[in-house]
């Protein structure tokens, strides 16, 4: 069971900012992805932002700092650290998580884990609903091949998860634990391997997430294994959840890459924005270094100012009456989102028979 709702969408839990939306009303986000760091001490095969280089630069703490403020202050509940790079490259990334959750904001990572050492997750753990490990192989080898490293590295890897459930379990913190592995034809084998390894070290799920082709990704995986022979692998797997551990495929996401869009425009994206490393703040995560999708930057201007923009409400204003949502990435973050809207939009009959 997907407790989290990780293969589906939350935003119908927003009642305020959902009428406001539906009034016409210029809402704040309710969510927002920050890459603290362009750079990444991995290269993985099957990265969606190879694109960018890797660019070895970290966003100004105290401008990020003021930034958190500032959405706390204005709507936004919750922030991701993540984005183009390893946000655990950031030397200051233990103080910015706690200046999130200081600031009342629900605070969330993904990371690659390598650099989770007992000494950032003791730092880091206490202020974060969840902590998501990149863990997509269940041998040495295959990890190494994958994330185009050396093998001792995934066993570093996971010793550092042991430490986390460690520190969670010593001092009962509640920040949920765990991982995610994309399905490739390299690695589907080892799913039920993986998932058996980290129940064991104590993590709390396993998410199983199908690959989807960035467009503008340098990496070019081909053709890949068609998602419907992994059925019986999942079915598998899903005995393996209990009370203390879920394996949780996301179905929805594997259904929905033969599927075509049920919506025509993008009307999610007065609920997220995506802070880049550059401390650009931008529409969508699929445009990165497109400057025509750039609200603004908080190196330059109050979060408050590019969010309640005329520039911010411009562009959302494009992509809800005339991008064409055919042309973007398959199950991007904000799909399920989008699918919900469309619908609130363009109902169907009968809707008052309930």
């Amino acid at each position: 069971m997907d407790e989290f709702k990780i293969d589906g969408q939350k935003i119908s839990y927003h009642i305020r900012e959902l009428s406001g939306w539906l009034k016409g009303e210029m809402v704040w986000p309710i969510y927002v992805e920050i890459a603290p760091s362009g750079g990444c001490n991995q290269r993985c095969v099957f990265c969606a932002f190879d694109y960018l280089g890797y660019k070895a630069r970290f966003i100004d703490t105290d401008s990020l700092k003021g930034a958190l403020k500032q959405m706390a202050k204005g709507g936004v509940k919750s922030v991701m650290f993540a984005g183009e790079g390893e946000p655990l490259l950031h030397k200051d990334i233990a103080e910015i998580v706690l200046c999130a959750k200081k600031s009342g904001l629900d605070a969330a990572m993904t990371t690659n884990g390598t650099l989770l050492s007992e000494a950032v997750a003791g730092r880091i753990i206490p202020h974060l609903d969840w902590l998501r490990i990149s863990l997509d192989a269940a041998s040495a080898r295959t990890y190494a091949r994958l994330h185009r490293c050396k093998e001792d590295v995934f066993r570093g890897v996971l010793e550092n998860l042991r430490q986390a459930v460690r520190i969670k379990r010593k001092n009962n913190y509640s920040c949920s634990l765990g991982a995610q592995l994309l399905l490739l034809e390299e690695n589907y084998r080892q799913a039920r391997e993986l998932a058996g390894i980290l129940k064991d070290i104590g993590l709390d799920y396993l998410v199983l997430k199908p690959y989807s082709q960035h467009p503008k990704s340098k990496n070019r995986l081909g053709n890949r294994k068609n998602y419907a022979d992994y059925q019986d692998i999942g079915d598998k797997l899903l005995k393996l959840s209990d009370n203390n551990f879920k394996v949780i495929l996301r179905v929805k996401a594997v259904r929905k890459l033969e599927q075509a869009r049920g919506y025509q425009n993008c009307l999610a994206l007065p609920f997220w924005a995506y802070i880049s490393s550059q401390g650009d703040v931008c529409a969508c995560s699929s445009f990165l270094g497109d400057k025509r999708y750039i609200y603004g930057n908080i190196h330059k201007d109050s979060f408050r100012d590019i969010c309640e923009g005329k520039r911010r409400k411009d562009i959302i204003a494009y992509f809800a009456q005339k991008f064409d949502a055919g042309d973007c990435r398959k199950n991007c973050r904000m799909d399920e989102v989008n699918r919900y809207l469309w619908e609130l939009k363009h109902p169907g009959p009968h809707i008052n028979f309930i």
